[in-house]
């Protein structure tokens, strides 16, 4: 059976790692084993499963992931805690086959062992974006996760098009899938307490590709220069992209069956492919 980390275990093996949570890095631990428990139901984790985690830590999340029988390939970046993890769960009841650590920035990994098809993970505020999109480009056996997130981040990701928060993240997470708020997260499970709010956000991987690898740099390279200008018009925004001028873009707009006076935060997924597949 394996046991969870409590408070007091999570504040002693930081002071024995000489840890101090930074900001920097985003290290809020997670010291409440209902939290990390909810977190896996809510990823719908099964036995047979493997796991891909980013951001480990001190290992809660981890534990009550492997509790439910799946194994996991943990991404940590901090070297101590990457070393002490696989003790840790040795020490909770952890059989040894079941965690692979990988000892790695998660911005630069490009292989994963076990080809994990679930993410679970706590991101700080400052990656979790570029590693969300980074992960999913490159791991397609990636199915589904759940990560926890700053509340802001979340709703980013999850905002439909026309709403105030919808920018060029909750187009370029859409090209993989559909994403949506899965549940929020009280600030007092953390240590130290952190002064934002933080929500669980799901994602699931559409069944075929929305299109080839050169067509989704051509898409997010459209996205990236639609929502550079916020509030302007495509005619303009895109301008340098498309022929050039103002006149020359709105052609390749309405070829594509999108207004040229419509701004970025007006648009699907759907509408930025068909721009890219029309530019010239």
């Amino acid at each position: 059976m394996i046991e969870l980390l409590g408070a007091a275990e999570i504040r002693s093996l930081a002071a024995e790692l000489d840890v101090t949570p930074t900001k920097k890095l985003g290290q809020n631990f997670v010291v409440d084993a209902n939290t990390v428990r909810k977190i896996v139901h809510v990823s719908r984790v099964e036995a047979s499963e493997r796991v891909v985690e980013v951001g480990p830590g001190l290992g809660s999340l981890t534990l009550a992931i492997l509790e439910t029988g799946a194994s996991v390939t943990a991404v940590e970046i901090d070297h101590r805690l990457a070393a002490r993890l696989p003790e840790t769960a040795r020490a909770h009841g952890v059989p040894p086959e079941a965690l692979t650590v990988v000892d790695a920035d998660a911005l630069r990994v490009t292989e994963l062992p076990g080809d994990p098809t679930v993410l679970v993970a706590n991101l700080p505020y400052n990656v979790s974006v570029p590693v969300l999109l980074h992960f999913l480009e490159t791991f397609p056996h990636l199915q589904r996760g759940v990560v926890m997130v700053q509340a802001e981040v979340g709703e980013r990701l999850a905002a439909p098009p026309g709403s105030k928060v919808y920018g060029a993240p909750s187009v370029k997470a859409a090209w993989y899938g559909p994403w949506r708020l899965a549940g929020t997260v009280s600030r007092h499970v953390f240590w130290p307490v952190p002064n934002v709010d933080s929500v669980l956000v799901a994602f699931e991987r559409d069944a075929a590709p929305r299109g080839t690898e050169e067509e989704r740099r051509r898409t997010f390279a459209v996205v990236d220069a639609a929502f550079g200008q916020r509030r302007k018009m495509l005619r303009q925004a895109l301008a340098p992209l498309l022929g050039g001028s103002a006149a020359e873009a709105s052609a390749v707009l309405e070829r594509a069956g999108v207004a040229p006076t419509d701004r970025g935060e007006q648009l699907t997924i759907d509408d930025f492919v068909r721009i890219a597949r029309t530019a010239p």
